[in-house]
């Protein structure tokens, strides 16, 4: 059950009722997350441009899907993890890839240096030391490709934590943290 109210999309207004008509267009539903931050049209609000703003950057669907997947392992959010496995495999990543991308792997070496920047990011909670940013950089990683790094582990750390304080009701196909699908595709 969640701790925090869940919205009904049908009762809402103003500028929440817009929004979950806009997510409603693109995802096909407004799902649980969505509703609960729908008790904050300012936080609702600025989730969406954060998240639509990212979409133009550099950081294609594929590696912000393997990084929002990296985070939410880390963080341990089921809710997390069961939405981006759903969105994952919708941006054309197998089951073998999302595994390796919750393992903080790719099979493509770029990817797997930002995910390993977005682990060090999450784990020592942006307290990064000059080794850690040259290892980024070493492998190739540009500027952008770094500040865009930090910018889907703040996104995706606001949605972990959000949904763990609101405990949301899961309405995707169930996935936990630290089980495996041992590469089902």
């Amino acid at each position: 059950m969640n701790r925090l109210n869940q919205l009904d999309p049908a009762k809402a207004s103003g500028d929440t009722k817009m929004m979950f008509a806009d997510v409603q267009a693109k995802l096909g539903s407004v799902p649980n997350m969505f509703r609960i931050f729908g008790n904050s049209p300012s936080a609702l609000k600025g989730y969406l441009a954060f998240s639509g703003a990212l979409v133009a950057g550099v950081l294609n669907a594929r590696v912000r899907e393997q990084i929002a997947l990296a985070v939410a392992e880390i963080n341990d959010c089921d809710y997390c993890l069961s939405a981006h496995t759903l969105l994952g495999r919708m941006s054309g990543l197998t089951g073998t890839e999302i595994d390796n991308a919750r393992r903080v792997q790719s099979a493509d070496e770029r990817s797997t240096s930002i995910l390993q920047l977005a682990r060090t990011i999450v784990v020592k909670r942006g307290e990064l030391n000059d080794e850690d940013l040259a290892a980024a950089r070493a492998a190739g990683l540009t500027d952008s490709e770094i500040v865009e790094t930090v910018a889907n582990v703040a996104l995706n750390i606001l949605t972990n934590y959000l949904n763990r304080v609101a405990k949301t009701v899961l309405d995707f196909p169930p996935v936990k943290a630290g089980v495996f699908t041992e590469g089902s595709n």
